[in-house]
């Protein structure tokens, strides 16, 4: 229900200018969804959809332009919480042990944050080593790790 619901709101939102939730929510009742202000609240913050200016003054929503990178945070930050099981440092190289098989995956989401102090990676079955520019943002990168997988 909540998919379907959710491609009902996306689909409402691309063919007319909605610019408050209760508009939105007349609109998915007239679609025969009953739902409740807190849930298209809910729905609207997971479809990344935010409030644009229109040309006559009005705002309406829109999906984020940002969506996709929002997406890809939150699948590295699943990855990470799902698969790497330690890390370490080493003077400017940084060494994460994740479940076998998956190093690839969570080198290839690294090298998707195109982090500017990351020089180069690379992964095996269960690790994945990572060359930073200088030992103190090899430091940093492990200690934003830390906060990652709290």
């Amino acid at each position: 229900m909540k998919t379907k619901r959710q491609q009902e709101i996306l689909s409402i939102i691309e063919g007319k200018d909605v610019e408050t939730q209760d508009q939105l929510l007349a609109e998915l009742r007239e679609r025969g969804f009953q739902s409740t202000q807190a849930t298209i609240s809910r729905d609207i913050k997971e479809l990344h959809l935010i409030k644009e200016l229109t040309g006559y003054g009005t705002y309406k929503y829109v999906v984020s332009e940002r969506r996709n990178s929002l997406n890809f945070a939150g699948r590295l930050r699943t990855i990470f919480k799902e698969g790497v099981t330690s890390f370490d440092v080493a003077q400017n190289i940084v060494v994460l042990k994740t479940m076998p098989g998956l190093a690839m995956a969570a080198g290839a989401a690294i090298d998707g944050m195109e982090i500017p102090e990351l020089v180069g990676s690379l992964a095996g079955d269960d690790t994945v080593i990572l060359i930073m520019r200088t030992n103190e943002t090899a430091l940093s990168f492990c200690n934003e790790l830390h906060k990652m997988l709290k």
